[in-house]
């Protein structure tokens, strides 16, 4: 288990679906910019919330970006997703099933 509480079994799934940041579409590097890297996500900012549909991996300037702020709200109201293009058509699906139907606690 990591620091986030995520079972070793749940890492190694989300590492092989998510090659790349589930918001920008960047390809994650072993090198190179901080913006290549990866990081552990909640979709939904719970940490309780450990499942396959909430937890990803999104590159450090998105996770920046987005913090503690909402889905929606950051898909929608967010000067970096703007810049980016990024919205709720170009994120990867775990995002987009997020977005129908929330990860929540059981």
């Amino acid at each position: 288990m990591n620091r986030w509480n995520i079972p070793e079994w749940l890492e190694k799934e989300v590492v092989a679906r998510d090659a790349r940041c589930i918001y920008c579409g960047i390809t994650f590097g072993s090198c190179g910019t901080r913006k290549s890297k990866s990081s552990w996500e909640h979709i939904v900012n719970d940490e309780r919330i450990i499942t396959r549909e909430n937890i990803a991996l999104c590159c450090m300037s998105c996770n920046s970006s987005k913090g503690a702020k909402l889905l929606q709200d950051w898909l929608t109201n967010s000067k970096y997703c703007d810049r980016k293009g990024i919205n709720e058509n170009t994120v990867a699906q775990v995002v987009k099933n997020a977005l129908i139907s929330p990860p929540s606690l059981a």
